[in-house]
């Protein structure tokens, strides 16, 4: 596919929108902000949201990062996102949930896990709170093995694997998610404390060890079914989570 050349009318639309992250020869693109109205409990919530793209050649010259999309077959890979509600940049308190992408749960609203549950939730929470942002991280799928390893995943716990066993059985690490981008973009949007709703201490950890202020801890749990009983049981006696 041949490289499109931005037409310098167009490039004026979008250039105030796009802001760059350094990251040692590294770049972080982040897009935005764009109102996205979202249907949130039968009521329209309009949200700012923002998107971002890393990338291991740094410029500021926006424009070439524009011109070369239609031919980086980025639906091949991953982006993620931050919803933000609310004066998220200088209010004192915020409320941020660090959602990791679970494509059986938030898209087709799966029993197994509790994670379209707590997608909406914790939007409810950041609303009703008034300021905050959910971060949807779209390299976390399965706790970071992918959905295909997933996929396989699954079949094992059909046959008598809890979550961790069946990673493991698989060669990979109980939990691999990495959250070195995502907190990169929460310094860009926002400098004040962050109270972040999360059941799981290594997302706390990882927070306070790049050394963002965080207020505190509000735990989320709920839709205990079942069919997600004993994941969400492994969950604590073997991942550690919190109530």
């Amino acid at each position: 596919m041949e490289q499109v050349q931005l037409n310098s009318n167009v490039f004026s639309l979008l250039e105030d929108k796009i802001k760059m992250i350094k990251k040692g020869s590294e770049a972080i693109y982040l897009v935005g902000p764009i109102k996205l109205p979202v249907n949130l409990y039968g009521k329209t919530v309009e949200f700012k949201w923002y998107s971002w793209l890393k990338s291991e050649n740094a410029t500021e010259d926006f424009q070439r990062v524009i011109n070369q999309l239609s031919s980086a077959n980025l639906a091949d890979y991953q982006q993620s996102s931050v919803l933000v509600y609310g004066d998220f940049e200088y209010d004192e308190e915020a409320l941020i949930r660090m959602h990791s992408i679970c494509h059986t749960g938030d898209i087709f609203g799966s029993k197994r896990c509790d994670c379209g549950y707590q997608l909406k939730q914790s939007m409810k929470m950041i609303t009703e709170h008034g300021t905050g942002a959910l971060f949807y991280l779209a390299n976390h799928e399965g706790r970071g093995i992918g959905l295909f390893s997933k996929a396989i995943a699954y079949i094992l716990q059909e046959n008598g694997f809890d979550t961790v066993e069946a990673n493991e059985e698989l060669g990979f690490a109980d939990d691999s998610r990495n959250y070195d981008d995502a907190i990169e973009v929460l310094k860009a949007l926002r400098t004040k404390p962050v109270t972040l709703i999360t059941n799981n201490p290594k997302k706390l950890k990882a927070l306070k060890a790049a050394g963002l202020p965080v207020s505190g801890r509000t735990p989320l749990w709920g839709d205990i079914s079942e069919y997600n009983k004993k994941y969400l049981q492994t969950k604590v006696k073997k991942s550690g989570h919190m109530g």
